[in-house]
């Protein structure tokens, strides 16, 4: 059974005639009342009085859940049972019945519609189940004239509030074929309007009879499938430009915007039931479209939202498969930076305004909230997207180690326990970034600023003990923000992975007390180092490698050094000394194993050293090693290296760091406006030299000293000679640096967590020292507080001293010349009382980083007293 129209082909105007059999009237009746039982059933007539006992509205009336209702509803239809009218209260809301009478009033009747029935429908826009841009303004225009907009808020609240409806609505407009061209040529404008009514009518009544939810109807036996098909990955059949014109367009009325958000609040429930039991959308594709309708709406962040309708649809949103968040990743990627921002604001607001407004601690936890965590999923789509859409270097990727890093010789805890071994698979990956094909760390410069996507009121009521845990564990029920690192500032992220590292070490001491019991050897809980003070090079190294043959596992037990003919205690202090000079000795330019720019002052590896590659691993192990025991090198890479780290080449941009000078030339190369041929004579061999000064010859491309660099081919040549500079010429020291690093963090969450700027700050520190931060977090014992007068004097001293003196100072308290991630404020530094005035001088545990000061009896004699104690600073003894 279907509709037919018949048009009229004489010049003068005629109205279209619809006709409809009698099987047609009676299914469509049926379905209405079914759907009218159904609505009953679920939502009631709005009448508190009612006595229907099959009406939601009556007392004592048994809540069922949709389908329970839609089997109901069939059985009343079956026995014509009583039928609630809808309540006034009830009429013109997105959930109202509909009006029309299965006798009289169907919106499609066996009877000639005259220009006064097409008004009255008009009006009412009854039949109205989805929407176009241009009905949107045909009814706008309407309601204009009369000044009265319940029609339009209704049409608004009928669309929005249902997932079909939004589906079907502002679809892309195809383009007609030739023969509907000519076929459309000569209708007049009322003759369109009829056929306009005609065709809403017609997908009406041939919509199935089963009352079942819209989820059950979407993409059964539809063409949306086959329409998905034809999109590309990154696009959506919806107008997107006729979204926003249309928001814009509503969104300045009041009373509109109100029917925005109540059509969300009912929305977003039924979505997030469709897409968690239903499957929806691997049947119609075409269901992603209600989400890019729904963030279209620039007032989301609003305060109306937060409460209710914005954290339901985060809910609804974070319930989509991974296939449908990367393809809205990708259809976001094209947005500007501006619309990015807005969409990162709408969930970011939620997040603080939920946190604000809880009382989270470890009783309760953040990670409980759903809305928090249903809009940190939804903010990590909007994440990829922000990277997707960024300036992207997914080609340059260092090669993987060709020999895999040797395992430990010695059971694992969960072998011994007759488990197996977690982690074997190496790091954790997000599964939407392997769905994207992309990483975080192939984005050169994103959209929006990560730093945009960082909420420092989640970080700051956040448990990481507990987060961690359900990081480690993976449980459906608990959701961890390490899953979402972008949210975490780099000092959570950083107290992620100490207690990843503790971990790590208290395993591996378990595992070597287990083995000693079973194997009967000597137990060795600790990686330990004894070094000598004037061979800590030769000592350290030789450890090391012999470690590292053995059984590298060793080297991931919490390291304790000791300095021959030295008393000290390794509580973190005599380890935090070992690294320093370690690295004073390695980076020595003497020794010859990296180059020193005088301009850049960073260090880079020396492609002619004579060091073997050994060495350069066990200056790896030694970068490692200080980042797996939370200690802070003094060292100067460029950025490149650290990016090398992560798994990407070295390209021309890097040089802007690396080698500013070479950079500027090879800029100025490419941007010359004359002949490059005939001006600069230069060829595709270029020249080192080599330790000792002398020149070496290398040849970009094979005989590359015969071939000219021209206009054509500069781009190729500055790409070959960044790539010499940067990968090709130190390749063989950087694998070996690259290989020892990763024996000490190759199952440890680094990768996962940091971005290369990350790692530079977690084995540097800070290079900003705010003493005033430091001031105001500092502790005081022993009888001192924040109001005693020698703890006045030693501040105005020490805010008095010169840059270098205060990293003295610093060394000389913690260790280290460098501020912590998270700056001078996170040292939490303890300043105890060392008895009355005497002739001594300040002294301190640099393990931990506190200060013992006597109560010296004048500012003058405790400002010569440190002095003294912070410059000639230098070993350990048992106090």
């Amino acid at each position: 059974c279907g509709l037919r129209f018949k048009r009229s082909h004489e010049n003068t105007p005629t109205d279209n005639i619809l006709c409809l059999t009698s099987e047609c009237r009676k299914r469509a009746a049926a379905k209405h009342l079914i759907e009218r039982y159904y609505h009953q059933l679920t939502e009631g007539c709005g009448n508190e009085s009612c006595s229907n006992s099959w009406c939601a509205s009556s007392v004592g009336f048994n809540r069922m859940d949709n389908n329970a209702a839609a089997v109901k509803a069939l059985e009343l239809y079956k026995v014509n049972a009583k039928l609630c009218d809808p309540h006034p209260s009830k009429k013109g809301t997105a959930s109202a019945y509909l009006e029309s009478n299965a006798h009289s009033n169907s919106a499609c009747s066996n009877r000639k519609l005259n220009h006064k029935d097409v008004n009255s429908v008009r009006d009412n826009f009854k039949d109205v189940n989805y929407l176009t841009e241009e009905k949107v303004y045909e009814i706008l225009e309407i309601c204009g004239e009369k000044e009265d907009y319940s029609p339009l808020i209704r049409v608004i609240g009928r669309v929005f509030s249902s997932a079909e409806g939004l589906v079907q609505s502002f679809r892309k407009s195809k383009p007609h074929t030739k023969e509907e061209l000519k076929s459309l040529q000569g209708k007049d404008e009322d003759k369109d309007e009829d056929e306009k009514e005609a065709a809403a009518c017609s997908a009406t009544a041939m919509e199935e009879d089963s009352p079942t939810s819209s989820s059950s109807r979407l993409g059964e036996g539809s063409s949306g499938e086959n329409d998905v098909q034809k999109l590309a990955p990154d696009e959506v059949s919806v107008d997107i430009e006729a979204v926003r014109r249309v928001y814009e367009r509503l969104l300045s009325n009041e009373k509109i915007e109100a029917a925005f958000l109540n059509a969300l609040v009912y929305l977003s429930p039924n979505v997030e039931c469709d897409l968690t039991y239903h499957n929806v959308y691997s049947r119609d594709p075409n269901y992603l479209n209600l989400f890019v309708i729904v963030m279209e709406n620039s007032n989301l962040h609003s305060p109306e939202y937060l409460e209710i309708a914005l954290p339901q649809f985060c809910k609804a949103m974070s319930k989509l498969p991974l296939a449908a968040q990367a393809k809205l990743a990708r259809l976001w990627a094209h947005y500007s930076a501006e619309q990015i921002r807005r969409m990162v604001e709408t969930f970011q607001q939620l997040i603080t305004y939920k946190v604000i407004s809880n009382e989270f601690n470890s009783r309760n936890l953040v990670n409980d909230d759903d809305a928090v965590v249903a809009a940190t999923k939804c903010l990590k789509i909007i994440y990829y997207a922000n990277v997707l859409g960024g300036d992207l270097d997914v080609e340059h990727n260092e090669e993987e180690d060709e020999e895999p890093i040797p395992e430990s010789s010695e059971l694992t805890l969960q072998e011994l326990l007759g488990e197996e071994r977690r982690n074997k698979k190496g790091p954790r990956v997000d599964p939407l970034e392997t769905e994207l094909g992309i990483r975080t760390n192939d984005c050169r410069r994103p959209l929006v600023p990560f730093e945009e996507f960082v909420n420092e009121p989640l970080n700051e009521v956040l448990e990481m003990d507990k987060d961690y845990t359900f990081f480690k564990v993976e449980t459906e029920n608990k959701f961890s923000f390490m899953t979402c690192p972008f949210i975490l500032n780099a000092v959570t992220k950083n107290l992620g992975l100490y207690y990843d590292n503790r971990i790590r070490m208290y395993s591996e001491r378990r595992i070597t007390v287990l083995y000693s019991l079973v194997q009967g050897q000597q137990l060795n809980p600790y990686l330990r180092l004894k070094v000598r003070r004037d061979h800590i090079i030769d000592d350290a190294l030789v450890r090391l490698e012999m470690i590292a043959m053995e059984n590298p596992a060793d080297l991931k037990k919490q390291l304790y050094v000791e300095f021959e003919g030295e008393q000290g205690v390794d509580e973190g202090g005599v380890s935090k000394e070992f690294f320093q000079l370690v690295v004073e000795e390695i980076f020595n330019p003497d020794i010859g194993m990296f180059t020193y720019d005088e301009g850049t002052k960073l260090f880079w590896f020396n492609p002619s050293s004579f060091e073997n590659e050994g060495q350069y691993t066990l200056i790896g192990i030694v970068l490692g090693l200080a980042i797996y025991n939370n200690c802070i090198l003094d060292v100067h890479f460029p950025m490149v290296v650290y990016r090398k780290l992560m798994g990407k080449k070295g390209t021309f941009r890097d040089l802007a760091d690396a080698n500013p000078v070479l950079y500027q030339s090879l800029k100025e190369l490419l941007e010359y406006e004359g002949n490059v041929e005939d001006d600069m004579m230069i060829t595709f061999q270029i020249s080192q030299t080599d330790l000792f000064g002398n020149p070496l010859m290398y040849d970009l491309r094979e005989n590359g000293d015969k071939i000219p660099v021209t206009n054509e081919n500069r781009k190729e040549f500055v790409a070959q000679y960044a790539d010499y500079m940067l990968n090709k010429s130190v390749e063989k020291q950087f694998k070996a640096f690259r290989r020892g690093f990763h024996m000490v963090t190759n199952e440890s969450p680094l990768k996962y967590l940091f971005r290369p700027e990350e790692i530079e700050l977690l084995i540097c520190g800070s290079r900003n020292l705010d003493f005033l931060a430091l001031e105001e977090t500092t502790e005081y014992d022993g009888g001192y507080n924040r109001d005693s007068r020698i703890i006045k004097e030693f501040w105005e001293t020490l805010h008095s001293f010169g840059e270098e003196q205060k990293r003295l100072f610093l060394q000389f308290t913690t260790g280290t010349d460098r501020a912590p991630v998270g700056g001078l404020g996170k040292l939490k530094m303890i300043i105890a009382k060392n008895g009355p005035d005497t002739d001594r001088l300040p002294t301190s545990h640099t393990c931990f980083n506190v200060l013992l000061l006597p109560e010296y009896s004048s500012k003058e004699k405790l400002r010569e007293r440190l002095l003294k104690a912070i410059t000639y600073a230098k070993g350990f003894g048992m106090l």
